[in-house]
């Protein structure tokens, strides 16, 4: 394996499709920036991808907080680390009607899943704009394209991510510079557990949810290609062409059926 000179900054690499993501890019020869909240775990996961002979620089960051995620960063450059590939991965949902769910919770999901994300996108276009090249993957969602009764701030959340992600790829198009967008459908991950899903009927088929490694394969691949986005799986394709084709009312009524508790 030929050992690349170029780092990879990812976010959420210690646990689901960020983790599967990162030993992707190890395995290909990618030197590693990862972040996570958990010192032991970014250790853990740290030792495991340096036995593909690359190096891996360790970030604990709590990306709830805007001053970590500009702190990472500079961090980074006064270590003259220059990442070529951003995976903005990490983020999370909240379960529940509006009306009844925590809203210093789900604004902590807004900083995570939005605020963060643009900021580090920033920071690095910012730093590789005069260089010409780069190459951003954002974890968007196939919730980011219908709406999402029972998840409403998450599904608004990546349904942003996606469109932003769309809109600063044409900016870009002329820097050497690509944006892609990753559109996971359930995936058998930690999510449903911290989101507290685990009561909803969407879990009652978690058999055919798709696995980590598959999704994380289907993002990078897009992701060298310079693709704009990649739907992972076919049943996931069909979901979103229905979504496509149903009126918004339509599609939200669908989305909160699935997602409604298993006891309604």
């Amino acid at each position: 394996m030929e050992i690349k000179n170029q780092y990879v900054l990812i976010t959420g690499a210690t646990s689901g499709i960020g983790y599967e993501l990162a030993k992707l890019f190890a395995q290909n020869g990618y030197h590693l920036v990862i972040v996570s909240r958990s010192h032991d775990q970014l250790l853990e996961k740290a030792n495991e991808f340096k036995k593909y002979g690359v190096k891996v620089v360790t970030q604990a960051k709590n990306l709830f907080k805007e001053d970590d995620v500009f702190s990472m960063y500079a961090e980074l450059r006064l270590n003259d680390i220059s990442p070529e590939i951003l995976v903005n991965d990490a983020g999370q949902g909240f379960y529940g009607k509006f009306e009844d769910t925590d809203i210093h919770r789900e604004l902590d999901i807004v900083r995570l899943n939005i605020n963060a994300v643009l900021i580090l996108t920033k920071l690095f276009l910012k730093d590789r704009i005069s260089k010409g090249s780069g190459k951003i993957l954002n974890l968007a969602s196939i919730a980011s394209k219908a709406p999402g009764p029972w998840q409403s701030v998450y599904h608004g959340s990546k349904a942003f991510i996606l469109s932003w992600s769309e809109a600063i790829r044409e900016e870009l198009k002329d820097t050497g510079i690509t944006v892609t967008a990753l559109l996971p459908g359930p995936t058998n991950t930690d999510f449903f557990n911290k989101a507290q899903m685990n009561r909803s009927k969407i879990m009652e088929d978690k058999e055919s949810f798709s696995t980590p490694e598959e999704v994380a394969k289907d993002g990078y691949d897009a992701l060298m290609n310079g693709e704009d986005k990649i739907i992972s799986g076919l049943k996931n394709k069909l979901t979103v062409a229905m979504s496509n084709l149903a009126s918004d009312s339509m599609a939200a009524y669908r989305m909160g059926k699935m997602q409604e508790p298993q006891d309604v």
